[in-house]
């Protein structure tokens, strides 16, 4: 049963970067709400070091967004592909929307199997199959000439944008500052937004402060914007140092705070079960769910979600149900932004002896 959450109101998506929202802000700039049990406090993000403490260790996801966008044609009718995630045998897991004129797109059937799409600089795509059975929004699709689609999209591509944004953006815009370039053109459809307001600035006060990093990797795919399905298998690395600073910190007085529901989704399909993260690498279908619960994730940094969103039921597996639905109610009664470009909301355990060490507004 997924969470009671109100609707978000229309003027609450964040349609530019904060960046972008007046002279002299910053990534950093957007609101952070920061959730303890059912206590909520009001901050911004570039207060965040004075809410973590020496020995905390945040686990950032470092997969690029990829400019997965491509114009292409079906026969005479002209759709847009999202290129979402690039199989083990060279295929590619496609979705063909229809441009809906605003320079967005909207929903459009999938299929048939053998559908030709032709796209820029005579790469073709065929249509092989759907990826997982009953569903026909995604697509797997052999691409050639075989081996074409990271050229193709960093000549021809370029981000998916959703309705809810005011206008395209480079792909800059969408790289986090933990992003690193990957060997083989994989990368992310869609971006780790949770940590798009970290600046180089906030990372180098983190660790002189004694806050560390994990860094593992998720190549996340095409969200389904208007149905939310769960999400499907996702490849993911975690590598052996960034194991032992999880266990390490788990063995010690830190915290393990993921940064993404991402980073959440990789750390735990790296757990056994008995709570000890050791090296992976390959898929990953975990849905992390209540009845599931986390092994190694004591708090989370993550975006804003619709109601509807597979992530709040993972959120309540960190926090519980009552503190989602009362961090929710604190949002929308603040007024906090949503989506990719929106506020930020940081879930911490409840710990009897955690200071406050930054000025916040309680709720």
């Amino acid at each position: 049963m997924t969470l009671a959450v109100q609707r978000v109101p229309e003027e609450l998506s964040a349609r530019v970067p904060a960046e972008q929202r007046g002279p002299g802000r910053g990534r950093d700039d957007v609101r952070l709400l920061v959730s303890r049990g059912t206590r909520a406090t009001h901050h911004v993000f570039r207060e965040l070091p004075c809410l973590l403490r020496a020995g905390d260790l945040l686990v950032v996801n470092t997969s690029p967004t990829l400019a997965a966008a491509v114009d292409g044609r079906v026969g005479p009718a002209r759709v847009v592909v999202h290129f979402s995630t690039r199989g083990d045998d060279g295929r590619w897991a496609v979705e063909l929307r229809e441009p809906d004129g605003k320079g967005t797109t909207r929903a459009r059937a999938g299929g048939p199997v053998g559908s030709e799409v032709r796209l820029a600089g005579g790469v073709r795509l065929a249509l092989e199959e759907p990826l997982s059975p009953g569903s026909g929004r995604l697509w797997w699709a052999r691409v050639s000439p075989a081996g074409a689609v990271p050229g193709l999209l960093r000549e021809h591509g370029r981000p998916i944008r959703y309705a809810y944004t005011e206008r395209d953006q480079p792909l800059s815009v969408y790289q986090t500052v933990f992003a690193l370039p990957s060997a083989d053109g994989s990368g992310s459809a869609e971006m780790p937004s949770a940590a798009r307001p970290f600046t180089a600035g906030l990372v180098a006060e983190l660790v002189s402060r004694g806050v560390q990093f994990a860094p593992v990797t998720l190549h996340t795919g095409v969200a389904s914007a208007e149905v939310h399905e769960p999400p499907y298998p996702e490849r993911f690395v975690v590598p052996e140092a960034s194991a032992r600073l999880i266990n390490a910190a788990r063995a010690g007085s830190g915290r393990v705070i993921a940064v993404g529901t991402t980073a959440v989704r990789a750390v735990e399909s790296a757990a056994g079960a008995d709570g000890v993260v050791r090296a992976r690498a390959g898929w990953t279908d975990l849905v992390v769910t209540p009845a599931r619960g986390v092994r190694v994730v004591d708090g989370l940094l993550t975006g804003l979600h619709e109601p509807e969103a597979s992530h709040l039921l993972m959120l309540e597996a960190v926090a519980g149900r009552a503190a989602v639905g009362r961090g929710y109610d604190a949002a929308l009664d603040g007024g906090y932004l949503w989506h990719e470009f929106g506020d930020v909301h940081l879930v911490l355990p409840v710990e009897s002896a955690d200071a406050e060490h930054c000025s916040g507004n309680h709720a």
